[in-house]
C-alpha cells in the first residue's frame, strides 16, 4: 500500500556555489582598521589590513582597482562604512551595504580575517543582496531633518527642566496655560527672570487668547522664589531658545537643499512655488510653506492623507527618496519599513509572526501618523480604534500605519492625489457585513 502523502513532491537540482562575480572584494569595516579580501587572480584571493584614515581609504580605492576588482561589499557596522563607502562610490565601484545578520559567519573562528574572506566569498557567489541607500541629494537632506529632530528632543529636554524648577518653587503656571513655550508664557518667565516677582504684575502679560482668567494666573505665580532654582530655570531657558534658533536655522538649510532638489529635477530651473493649505501643528512648525515644497518633489500633496502632517511627509521624504521603483510592490515597501509580520513557517504551521523590532526613522514616522488617529473622525480613525479595540493598541499602530504606507507608495508611485472614497467605501462594506453577521446571531437566537 502506498504512503499517503501530505506535500507535494518537488525534484529540484543540487545547488552549487559557483562564482557569478569573480571581482568582488569583500570588505570587514570598524573604528581603527579596514580588513579588505580581494581577488589577485582566478585561484588566489589576498586579505590585507588598511588604517582608517583618508589616505588610507584612497590606498583601499586605489589597491581594489589596481587588482581590477569591480564590485565590493561590506557590514553597515555602526558609522564607520559612511566615508569609505561614499569614497568608493566616487572611485567608480559598485558597493553594496549589507545587513550585518545576512553575512553572520559559520560556527568556528571568528575574526576580521575570516569576516572579510566570507564576505567575499558570498558576494563573489551573488548571495548578497545591497541594503537601500539614497542618492546624494536625498542623504543629505536625511542627515539634515535627523539633526532637527535631535534638536526638538534636546529642546523639550530643557522645556521639562524649566517646568521643574517652576514646580520646585511651587508656581504652578503650567498647570494653568497649556504651553510655558508659547507667547504668555515666554513673556512670564522674561518677567521673572529680569526680577519680577508680583504675581498682579505677571498676570497682566497674560495673552487675551488665554482661557484662564487673571486670577487664576495670579493664584499660580504665588510661591516661593529661591535662589538656586532661578539660576537653573535661567539657565535652561537660555539653552532653550538657543536649541529654538539652532531649529529655525536648520529651517533654512532644510529649504535651501529642497530648492537644490527642486532645480536637480527641472535642469537647474527653479520653478514658482505654488501656495498650497498646510496640515501643521502648533509645536515646532517651520516658519515657510513646507506642503508646497513636497508637493513639488513629490508630484502629489501626500498630506491630504489622514494623520499625515507637513513633518511626517519630511521625514518621510528624507528616508525614502522620490523613487518608489526600488521597491517591487507595496509589500516590499513596508516589509522594509518594519509594518510587516516577519513570518516563520515549520512543519506547515506558523510558529512566529513577530514583527521586528526595528529603528526604522520612516517606519517611526508613519507610526506616529497612526497614533494621531485615535480621535479622528475619519475611516482611518474608525480603522485604527476597530483594531486596538480587538487586538491592543500596539498592534492597531502597526496595522494603521502599513495602511498608510501602501497609500503613501501608491499616491507617489501612480502620481494619484488621495482619494478618501476609497477608505469609505471599505469602511461601508464592513459596516454592511457586521450587520448582517448581526442579524444571522438574532436568527439563531430567535430559532432557539
Amino acid at each position: 500500500m502506498s504512503k499517503s502523502k501530505t506535500k507535494t513532491e518537488k525534484v529540484k537540482r543540487i545547488s552549487q556555489l559557483t562564482v557569478i562575480n569573480p571581482t568582488a572584494a569583500g570588505i570587514d569595516v570598524s573604528d581603527t582598521e579596514m580588513m579588505v579580501a580581494y581577488p589577485i587572480n582566478s585561484e588566489q584571493l589576498e586579505i590585507r589590513v588598511f588604517g582608517c584614515f583618508t589616505r588610507d581609504l584612497h590606498s583601499i580605492a586605489k589597491c581594489l582597482k589596481e587588482n581590477g576588482v569591480t564590485s565590493i561589499a561590506m557590514e553597515s557596522t555602526g558609522v564607520y562604512w559612511v566615508s569609505l563607502f561614499l569614497l568608493l562610490q566616487e572611485y567608480g565601484f559598485e558597493v553594496c551595504l549589507v545587513n550585518a545578520k545576512h553575512v553572520k559567519n559559520v560556527t568556528g573562528r571568528k575574526d576580521d580575517e575570516s569576516d572579510a574572506e566570507w564576505i567575499q566569498k558570498l558576494h563573489s557567489c551573488g548571495l548578497l543582496t545591497a541594503s537601500f541607500q539614497p542618492d546624494s541629494m536625498i542623504r543629505t537632506l536625511r542627515s539634515l531633518v535627523r539633526h532637527r529632530k535631535n534638536l526638538v528632543k534636546t529642546s523639550s529636554t530643557y522645556l521639562n527642566r524649566m517646568q521643574k524648577a517652576l514646580e520646585l518653587m511651587n508656581i504652578k503656571l503650567h498647570t494653568i496655560i497649556s504651553d510655558i513655550d508659547g507667547k504668555t508664557g515666554k513673556l512670564i518667565i522674561e518677567a521673572i527672570l529680569s526680577g519680577e516677582r508680583n504675581p498682579e504684575v505677571l498676570a497682566d502679560l497674560r495673552d487675551k487668547r488665554i482661557k484662564a482668567s487673571r486670577e487664576e494666573i495670579i493664584k499660580s505665580l504665588e510661591g516661593y522664589w529661591t535662589t538656586e532654582h532661578l539660576f537653573e530655570l535661567r539657565q535652561c531657558y537660555q539653552l532653550y531658545s538657543t536649541h529654538q534658533q539652532m531649529i529655525d536655522d536648520c529651517d533654512g538649510e532644510i529649504e535651501k537643499q529642497l530648492t537644490q532638489q527642486i532645480a536637480s529635477q527641472n535642469d537647474g530651473v527653479i520653478p514658482e512655488i505654488q501656495k498650497v493649505k498646510r496640515k501643521v501643528s502648533s509645536k515646532n512648525k517651520v516658519s515657510y510653506n513646507l506642503t508646497a515644497y513636497l508637493k513639488e518633489i513629490l508630484g502629489i500633496d501626500v498630506t491630504e492623507v489622514v494623520g499625515i502632517s507637513e513633518l511626517s511627509a519630511l521625514a518621510i521624504l528624507s528616508e525614502v527618496g522620490t523613487d518608489m521603483l526600488k521597491w517591487k510592490t507595496e509589500h516590499h515597501f513596508t516589509s522594509w519599513l518594519g509594518l510587516a509580520p516577519n513570518t516563520k513557517i515549520s512543519g506547515g504551521k506558523v510558529i512566529s509572526s513577530r514583527i521586528k523590532k526595528k529603528k526604522h526613522h520612516a517606519g517611526q514616522a508613519f507610526r506616529i501618523a497612526a497614533n494621531s488617529l485615535y480621535n479622528s473622525k475619519s475611516p482611518m480613525g474608525d480603522y485604527y480604534r476597530r483594531i486596538r479595540a480587538k487586538s491592543g493598541a500596539a498592534k492597531a499602530v502597526v496595522a494603521t500605519a502599513r495602511k498608510l504606507a501602501i497609500i503613501f507608495y501608491k499616491m507617489v508611485i501612480n502620481k494619484e492625489a488621495f482619494n478618501p472614497c476609497a477608505i469609505e467605501d471599505y469602511q461601508q462594506k464592513y459596516k454592511e457585513k457586521k450587520i448582517n453577521q448581526l442579524k444571522k446571531k438574532i436568527a439563531l437566537l430567535e430559532a432557539a
